[in-house]
């Protein structure tokens, strides 16, 4: 049982099943009379529908029906809402176009759902998809954010002027002004986030139910957040209560947050069904991902950083616009206004803040929640503004940032845009990263590298950022009297071995063997919550699993007391029994279970947490660059990371991995791009679009400090999914610029590819 406690790296217990192809997911589902849907989607950028043709698609073999935007708008199928509750320029309520299933007046990106085909067979809805016939009125496009909010610029919605969707403003703008007259030096940075396509193993797919009898739709699909996808369904698409919608997940070939929300296609399917009365199956084709699964980043910065002569922060002036494509029924703007902005001040103490941040709409696919969700963005910010300070006041970045940190004693600390900081020791954090990674050796492997006739750079980081998003989860934890314990949640495991760090905690504060374990979740109807996102899996869900855990043996005292004749506080518990202390009266956790008149022990926690964690890091990332090529090779990477108590150090350290590998494709490698005259993707497959492997990375060195626990939560966890991508781009981007220093480069544009550093060195000279 003690090799299931917390603090071990247990192999992931799901893994035997998925690596041996017993993984069920959404498209391995096939039930009796499924048919298949597949959709027309728009050439255009920016149309008027004038017409849709169907007659013709109709009589083509095998299709049972096909769908329009103006047969869902007549059947009185809603549009997707919009998100929080943002201000625009105005100061009104943030206003979009209304984005429906099937798109109705217009089309405003490529790939936008105009018709849904539903044949027997995938192939034959397919065929009878071209024979569709859309008549398009074509419109300007506004492709960019530049482009967007350029004077005379065409106009997505008439109640967002100028493109401008939302906007909010933080700080102290009159004191940040007079913060940069004293500065001693004052750093400039302009940078660009470019658009991110995420890329999950497996591509999204929904199979939709629906029962005449009972008027309740079933909804099988890869999603992240089953309640969530549940409730917008029910009450925003379909207009029926929200009991007459169940949403099934099985196993999940990864999400990013681009699984959380309600798609198009999921309420497509589920009026197909209600309509025909069958079975109906859709799932995207790979180039269907890149065109219309929801993307990330797309953001531009602009930042002044005030320093003393010392190198003490005096204040920090930031300006983001950030694309959030052409729809706001997603966390776009929120995650560009005020998520991003939560981190934008890092580790440091920075006496005052303005910041203006502006959420703009554009003829592109939907901007949306991204590993990190506006947080490697605004790191990305700030730990460039340290570096270039660093190199203009010609000092080591790494004592820069030692000058600047939040101390410990100033624990908990509020920041400038409001949040606090519960926990966390910077400068120690900082002492062990310049250890392990060897910072002071780094001249002797210059030098190295330098007789090879390769440019060696180094970069430092340190950095935190926040987690949680809803700050509360429930889940029922059932001792059964034939020895199994069943917890049941609405967490949603997608990759991250979060059904092991669950067993762990319970086998641990149980007691009890973790075979004997069952983790249910990904049904609706078992339980509510906000699933899996913002880190907040074992930070949020970890800490209800410890406290029912906990309410199980409190419970289970007192009915040990009476089964045993005993006062409750004279009873013990270890190893699964219960025993009245000093004597050989036990009774076993499953024995009592099967003594109650349900025979099970039910608990039902609502875990709260008293606000967000905090995880904190230090990076350190050495490259070597061809100067010949361009060609940049991560040959060194360190982490040390903060993440509260660490309950499984294997799973940690491969949620780190996976992070810094999507970190370094948005550093060297992806790119997504528009066409900027007509709005065509231009990177819509792997052709195109570049993700790192595994030989693109080193072997990542990672360590890990738990001696700042989280003090908002009893298990005194912090998030970390998203800990390694939040910090691996800046760490990267850094280090490649310290390699071209020498030659002169001080800045350079992601993704920093072989082409581009290459071009770099030869302006720079």
């Amino acid at each position: 049982m003690a090799k299931f406690g917390i603090g071990q790296s247990i192999t992931r217990r799901e893994d035997l099943r998925l690596l041996t192809g017993q993984g069920q997911y959404v498209d391995d589902l096939r039930l009796p009379g499924q048919v298949h849907v597949v959709f027309v989607r728009s050439p255009h950028a920016h149309a008027r529908v004038l017409a849709v043709d169907v007659a013709d698609a109709k009589t083509a073999p095998g299709v049972i029906d096909v769908i329009t935007g103006a047969e869902l708008l007549a059947a009185g199928i809603g549009d997707f809402p919009i998100g929080a509750g943002l201000k625009n320029a105005q100061g009104n309520p943030m206003s979009a176009p209304p984005y429906y299933a099937l798109a109705t007046d217009a089309v405003r990106f490529v790939g936008q759902a105009v018709a849904a085909v539903v044949a027997t067979t995938r192939a034959q809805a397919e065929d009878a998809a071209e024979r569709v016939m859309v008549d398009y009125e074509e419109l300007p496009v506004a492709v960019s954010i530049d482009a967007a909010l350029a004077p005379g610029a065409a106009q997505l919605w008439p109640d967002s002027p100028g493109n401008v969707a939302a906007v909010a403003q933080w700080g102290k703008p009159a004191d940040c002004d007079a913060a940069f007259a004293k500065a001693a030096h004052v750093t400039k940075v302009s940078l660009v986030n470019q658009r991110l396509i995420p890329v999950t193993m497996e591509p999204r797919g929904t199979v939709a139910e629906y029962d005449a009898g009972t008027g309740r739709f079933t909804l099988h699909t890869s999603c992240q957040n089953p309640a969530g996808l549940q409730k917008t369904l029910a009450e925003g698409i379909l207009k029926v209560p929200i009991d007459k919608v169940r949403v099934k997940v099985g196993d999940v070939g990864g999400g990013f947050g681009m699984k959380t929300l309600l798609y198009p296609e999921d309420a497509v399917c589920a009026f197909a069904a209600r309509k025909l009365g069958r079975p109906i199956h859709w799932r995207a084709s790979r180039s269907e991902e890149f065109l219309v699964g929801s993307h990330g980043r797309d953001q531009i910065n602009h930042a002044e950083l005030a320093v003393d002569a010392d190198g003490k922060i005096l204040g920090l002036r930031v300006r983001i616009q950030g694309n959030i494509g052409a729809y706001a029924c997603s966390p776009g703007a929120v995650i560009h206004v005020a998520i991003g902005p939560k981190v934008i001040t890092g580790v440091y103490h920075v006496p005052t803040l303005d910041l203006h941040s502006t959420a703009v709409l554009t003829n592109t696919m939907i901007v949306s929640a991204y590993r990190g969700a506006g947080r490697p963005e605004a790191i990305f910010l700030i730990e460039r503004l340290m570096d270039k300070a660093a190199g203009e006041l010609k000092m080591d970045p790494s004592e820069l940032r030692r000058r600047n940190l939040i101390q410990p004693g100033a624990m908990p600390y509020r920041t400038p845009m409001g949040e606090t900081f519960d926990s966390g020791n910077f400068p120690h954090m900082l002492d062990r990263i310049l250890h392990h990674a060897d910072w002071a050796g780094f001249a002797k492997r210059q030098g190295e590298s330098k007789a090879r006739g390769k440019l060696r750079g180094r970069a430092i980081s340190t950095f935190l950022e926040w987690t949680g998003v809803v700050h509360e989860e429930t889940l029922d934890l059932h001792v059964e009297a034939d020895g199994r314990i069943k917890v049941y949640t609405a967490i949603q495991a997608m990759g991250q071995g979060i059904e092991t760090s669950y067993l762990q905690i319970i086998a641990e504060t149980l007691d009890v063997d973790a075979d004997l374990i069952d983790i249910v979740q990904g049904d609706s109807d078992i339980a509510q919550g906000l699933g899996s996102m913002g880190s907040r899996s074992l930070y949020i869900g970890g800490s209800a699993m410890f406290t029912a855990s906990n309410e199980t043996i409190a419970k289970g005292r007192e009915l040990a007391g009476e089964a045993l004749e005993a006062a409750g506080a004279d009873i013990e518990y270890a190893a699964g029994k219960f025993r009245v202390a000093g004597t050989d009266l036990a009774i076993d956790l499953f024995e009592l279970a099967g003594r109650q008149p349900e025979r099970r022990i039910a608990i039902k926690t609502t875990q709260k947490v008293g606000g967000p964690s905090w995880p904190n890091s230090c990076h350190v990332c050495e490259v070597e660059i061809d100067p010949d090529t361009g060609v940049t090779e991560i040959v060194k990477y360190t982490t040390l990371d903060d993440v509260g108590r660490v309950v499984n150090p294997m799973i940690v350290a491969g949620q780190v991995h996976g992070g810094i590998a999507q970190a370094v494709g948005q550093a060297l490698m992806e790119d997504g791009r528009y066409d900027p005259e007509t709005g065509q993707l231009t990177t819509g497959s792997f052709l195109d679009y570049c993700l790192p492997r595994a030989d693109d990375l080193p072997m990542i060195a990672t360590f890990t400090d738990e001696s700042s626990p989280c003090k908002v939560n009893p298990l005194g966890a912090k998030g970390v999914g998203e800990l390694g991508t939040v910090g691996g781009t800046p760490t990267v981007i850094n280090a490649v610029i310290d390699a071209l220093r020498p030659m002169g480069v001080v800045d350079i544009e992601m993704p920093a590819t072989a082409e581009k550093v290459w071009r770099a060195m030869k302006n720079a000279a």
